[in-house]
C-alpha cells in the first residue's frame, strides 16, 4: 500500500472505504437531537461524495431485531452494493461477514468510520481495524454517544493510539486532492 504516510496521513480516495456502523433507528433515539441531525447530514455527504468518487461503501447493523434498521434517510442515499453485516458483538472485526466485505477491496486499506455509538462499537472497532493493519480516520462530527463527554473521551482515546480524527469536510476535500478534478464541483456542493 502507497498511501500518504506523513505525520499527518492524508485520506486518499484510492485506497479508502467508508465504513458505517449502527446508525439505526431505535438507537438514535436515545441520542442528542440536534447531534444527531448535524452527524446524519454529516453521514450522508460522506456517503453521497464516496458514490460520486467509486469509493466503496459498508455498513453494520447491531441487532436490527431491538435497535430497527439503519435510519431511513441513510438508508436511502446508501449504494446498494452490500447489505448491511448484522451483527451481536460491539466490535465489527468480530462480526461474521465483516472482515470479508472490507477485504474484497485489498488495495482499499484506509477505512473512514462513522457512525454510532462513538465509546462502544466505534471504538472497539477502530481497534481492531487497526491491529489489522488499517489506518482509521474517524470524523468527529460524524460520531455519536448518548453523552457527549463519552464521545470527548473516546476521541482523546483515539488520539493517543494513532487514529486519526478529523472532520467530515476535510475528508470531502482530501478525497478529492485537487480542484481541477472532474468531481470537484459535485463534491463541493455538499459542504457549501
Amino acid at each position: 500500500m502507497s498511501t500518504h504516510q506523513a505525520q499527518m496521513p492524508l485520506c486518499q480516495r484510492a485506497f479508502s472505504q467508508l465504513l458505517i456502523i449502527d446508525a439505526q433507528e431505535r438507537l438514535a433515539a436515545a441520542m442528542p437531537p440536534d447531534e444527531l441531525d448535524r452527524v446524519v447530514d454529516n453521514i450522508n455527504r460522506l456517503i453521497t461524495a464516496a458514490k460520486i468518487l467509486d469509493i466503496p461503501v459498508i455498513a453494520t447493523q447491531h441487532n436490527s431485531q431491538g435497535l430497527g434498521p439503519i435510519i431511513e434517510t441513510i438508508r436511502a442515499n446508501m449504494p446498494k452494493v452490500h447489505e448491511p453485516t448484522e451483527k451481536t458483538a460491539f466490535s465489527c472485526c468480530t462480526a461474521p461477514g465483516f472482515e470479508r466485505n472490507i477485504s474484497s477491496h485489498p488495495d482499499r486499506r484506509q477505512l473512514v468510520v462513522v457512525g454510532m455509538e462513538a465509546h462502544i462499537c466505534i471504538a472497539q472497532t477502530v481497534s481492531g481495524l487497526q491491529r489489522w493493519g488499517y489506518q482509521v480516520f474517524v470524523p468527529n462530527d460524524a460520531i455519536i454517544s448518548r453523552k457527549t463527554a463519552h464521545k470527548e473521551n473516546v476521541l482523546d482515546r483515539m488520539r493517543s493510539c494513532g487514529i486519526q480524527v478529523v472532520c467530515t469536510e476535510s475528508v470531502g476535500f482530501e478525497w478529492l486532492g485537487d480542484s481541477t478534478d472532474a468531481q470537484f464541483r459535485d463534491v463541493w456542493s455538499l459542504f457549501k
